[in-house]
């Protein structure tokens, strides 16, 4: 630690600024830029602590703020296999910030109380990865992080420059995969997910997409490396095209684009046109920081068709239910998929009576839902807005392998038991990958031959739309039942519930933002007359509550 108490306020000083109330939330710490130093520095500190807790395995960092606009950014730590932050030191998180924001003398205190609660032996060394999106804070907050960082006088700090969120949790996994000695840079994430897509194209004998695909990358980060990606294999020639990837202009990032954009408003984003006549093809859209992607089309009577995360969800478990079955693996691994309640009714309905695909649902946030995910041995999440991935179990290495070496199997069952291997290769399996999804689900519209109305076509959404509601106090809204169901304000709940019971195949929920002084109210029933009316009146009910 710095060695005196001057030393320690000389750090401090850089950057902390007195008078904002921080919260980790499910995204981390994210708000308007301007306010993010003090948290930046504090972050440096405790994403440090929280190496040497863990006796030196690296620990992540990404400074980015997702779908947000471009004035905003934000900060979350990784844990060492990639996955969220534990929870626990959620509150150590925002406790450590609150104090820096109070005084420094507040600051020294709360840290020293951490060294005390945590039994820290500051000379472990320690080690933290980080990296940033494109945005125009991101320098700025990057410098007062790493002003955190040397607070601890043995750590060493690894700067992964601009990457995706999806690469920063890759990496940071990798890092501590491959131990010390290991080069670790973008170009393993490059190699790892093309190594698959080589082989799976081998496999199955791919030549060639069924059709173009365009990707609009929210001109944010995930422009530039998607190109490089895609643009290293002679295979995608002449059949991606990337717009919306002016990255180096950061008042451009989600404006009128982006996955978030697409989903929210149902209708093409800017510099994608809806034109026929340009030849069979699917549309795709990141978010910010790659780490969302939901699919669309137009159909022959020109009609905006969403492919959202559901779509993506129930795509991946008809594939892999089929893929087990083949397999014969059908009764030895569980596959299962994990929902919020976001998810389309329909989606729901398709898993749990048409495949027969356990659901389980969860509150909304990734955390949640990778840590319901890793029970299945195939576990696939993703939130309605894009945003997820699939979990594979040791045990399905076990089990593939097993059943591989025996010569008996017919070449189907073979063929399908390498494929299982290869998809958990392709998949980012650390958390929601913008990059890698869109590889995984035109693997398995390329296998099946399924153009995008045969997809779409096997389920049909029910109407549904999400709204905002600004309120005083966010905080007021309280839910349960994975985030279901109002406790408080007391009362609300049962004005809802009495409103939708005037619909048809309809249900309302209402939970507060993680990010904002807002209350997000979602609603669909069997009409979009009915769920605009609806909507608007439940809207209102929060409005007055």
């Amino acid at each position: 630690m710095a060695s005196d108490s001057e030393a320690l306020q000389g750090l401090y000083d850089k950057h902390c600024v007195q008078g904002f109330k921080y919260a980790y939330g499910t995204a981390g710490f994210r708000y308007n830029a301007d306010v993010l130093d003090t948290v930046m520095f504090t972050t440096g500190v405790l994403a440090g602590l929280r190496s040497i807790y863990l006796g030196g395995k690296t620990v992540g960092v990404m400074i980015t703020a997702s779908h947000n606009p471009p004035q905003d950014n934000g900060v979350k730590i990784v844990d060492p296999r990639g996955e969220m932050l534990e929870k626990s030191w959620e509150s150590y998180a925002t406790e450590l910030a609150n104090s820096a924001s109070q005084n420094f003398a507040s600051f020294q205190n709360k840290l020293k109380e951490l060294l005390e609660i945590l039994k820290l032996d500051l000379m472990t060394p320690g080690c933290v990865a980080v990296a940033r999106d494109s945005r125009d804070s991101g320098p700025r907050l990057l410098a007062a992080f790493k002003t955190g960082t040397e607070v601890l006088a043995n750590l060493q700090v690894t700067d992964h420059g601009v990457l995706t969120t999806p690469q920063l949790h890759f990496l940071t996994c990798k890092t501590n995969d491959l131990g010390q000695g290991a080069v670790i840079a973008e170009t393993l994430y490059f190699k790892e997910f093309l190594s698959a897509w080589d082989e799976l194209t081998m496999l199955c004998n791919i030549q060639s997409l069924p059709y173009k695909i365009r990707i609009d990358a929210a001109n944010g980060v995930g422009a530039p490396k998607v190109e490089e990606m895609l643009g290293a294999r002679s295979f995608f020639d002449n059949t991606f095209t990337v717009v919306n990837g002016d990255w180096k202009n950061p008042p451009a990032l989600n404006h009128l684009c982006g996955a978030d954009f697409v989903k929210t408003n149902q209708r093409l984003p800017q510099g994608i046109s809806g034109d026929a006549k340009q030849g069979p093809h699917i549309n795709c859209s990141f978010d910010g920081d790659a780490d969302r992607v939901v699919f669309y089309y137009v159909n022959s009577v020109g009609e905006f068709k969403l492919l959202d995360g559901d779509k993506i969800a129930t795509l991946f478990a008809k594939f892999f239910q089929e893929l087990l079955q083949t397999a014969g693996l059908r009764d030895e691994l569980q596959l299962g998929t994990v929902q919020t309640a976001y998810a389309n009714g329909s989606s729901t309905h398709y898993l749990e009576k048409m495949l027969g695909v356990p659901v389980t649902c969860t509150p909304t946030g990734v955390k949640h839902l990778h840590h319901e995910a890793v029970k299945f041995d195939i576990g696939i999440y993703f939130e309605a807005n894009g945003h997820g991935t699939i979990v594979f179990s040791e045990k399905v290495t076990e089990l593939v392998t097993q059943k591989f070496s025996d010569a008996s199997e017919s070449k189907d069952r073979h063929n399908a038991l390498q494929l299982l291997l290869v998809f958990s290769k392709l998949i980012n399996q650390t958390v929601g990958d913008a990059i890698s999804d869109m590889l995984g689900v035109m693997a398995v519209l390329s296998i099946l031959k399924w153009t995008p109305e045969q997809w779409d076509n096997e389920y049909t959404d029910l109407p549904n739309k999400l709204i905002k509601v600004l309120v005083p106090d966010r905080t007021v809204f309280k839910t349960v039942n994975a985030e279901r169901q109002l406790v408080s304000p007391v009362g609300l709940q049962q004005s809802i519930d009495d409103l939708v019971d005037k619909f048809d195949n309809a249900r309302s929920f209402v939970r507060a933002s993680g990010t904002e002084d807002a209350v997000r109210v979602y609603a669909e029933a069997a009409t979009r007359q009915k769920v605009e009316e609806l909507v608007t009146m439940v809207g209102q009910l929060v409005e007055k509550s």
